[in-house]
């Protein structure tokens, strides 16, 4: 039974994976899309919709009814930001509140998971701050001080995160196994103990950048740069196309070396993490 007329739900956008915290790490950021979700009939949805529909009406036992629904915001499609769990917590969370509001956060985090594959950006995006997630178990968060900076360096092109994975080999070497655990664990331990300084040198990996750097050419060349010009480090956003810096000062220097490291056409968006995670949109919240 539908108890009201229509849900906005303000959901953040990641980086997930930080170098080697692979389908586990991830920051939910301060830059968001707005979904909203309201009672109509006779309308069509894409996959990404309906099958997230699909799985909330049958966990939740809602009797299944038509909507709407409609995103705005900043977080841009296939760039490595967590734009299908945007669409897909939007939808779970609007279909849950307009069904009667039966499932919890943790359960609509736990369904977008699954229909994402990998919790990497889901935590995040759900619960906000810095996660650390794994299938199954329980999530491992804390919150990020916004003495942490991060620059977005956005390409003009997208990248599919299937065919992302696809390039990823079966074996890896276990110099590089041991490089990655190394670094996701003490990136991990930097950031529960707000000692972003420990960051530097981490985000190096052996399991996924080296190997997806073709579909991002100059990856290594803007976070070179970057760190050049002050920053702690720097990652492939997710799968990319999106490469990200982090730093704790020297923003401006930062952002100009990414730039002329980068090809033409790429902006670059600088901004803090979102401790808050997905929540109702309150009438203070701008949509751009």
């Amino acid at each position: 039974m539908v108890t009201m007329k229509s849900v906005t739900t303000r959901v953040p956008a990641t980086t997930a994976n930080l170098g080697p915290g692979y389908d586990c790490l991830g920051v939910a950021l301060n830059i968001a899309n707005h979904v909203t979700v309201q009672p109509a009939e006779g309308i069509e949805h894409p996959k990404i919709v309906a099958d997230a529909a699909a799985l909330i009406f049958q966990t939740a036992g809602i009797e299944p009814f038509g909507f709407a629904w409609s995103i705005e915001g900043e977080v841009p499609q296939s760039r490595g930001l967590g734009s299908s769990v945007t669409v897909r917590l939007g939808v779970l969370y609007g279909l849950d509140a307009l069904g009667g509001g039966k499932l919890g956060s943790k359960r609509l985090y736990e369904l977008c998971a699954e229909l994402e594959g990998h919790p990497d950006n889901a935590a995040p995006a759900a619960f906000g701050g810095f996660t650390v997630a794994r299938a199954g178990a329980e999530t491992l968060r804390c919150e990020v001080d916004d003495t942490l900076k991060f620059i977005l360096l956005i390409p003009d092109f997208e990248v599919s995160t299937p065919e992302a994975r696809k390039v990823l080999p079966d074996m890896i070497p276990r110099r590089g196994a041991v490089t990655s655990v190394a670094n996701a664990c003490r990136i991990t331990a930097a950031f529960l103990q707000k000692r972003y300084d420990l960051l530097r040198g981490c985000f190096a990996d052996g399991l996924h950048q080296p190997f997806r750097e073709p579909l991002v050419p100059f990856l290594s060349r803007v976070i070179t740069a970057g760190e050049k010009a002050g920053a702690l480090g720097g990652f492939l956003s997710g799968s990319g196309s999106t490469i990200c810096c982090v730093t704790l000062d020297s923003e401006d220097a930062i952002t100009t070396a990414m730039l002329d490291a980068a090809p033409p056409g790429s902006r670059i968006v600088i901004t803090t993490a979102d401790n808050e995670g997905t929540r109702p949109a309150e009438p203070g919240d701008v949509i751009p």
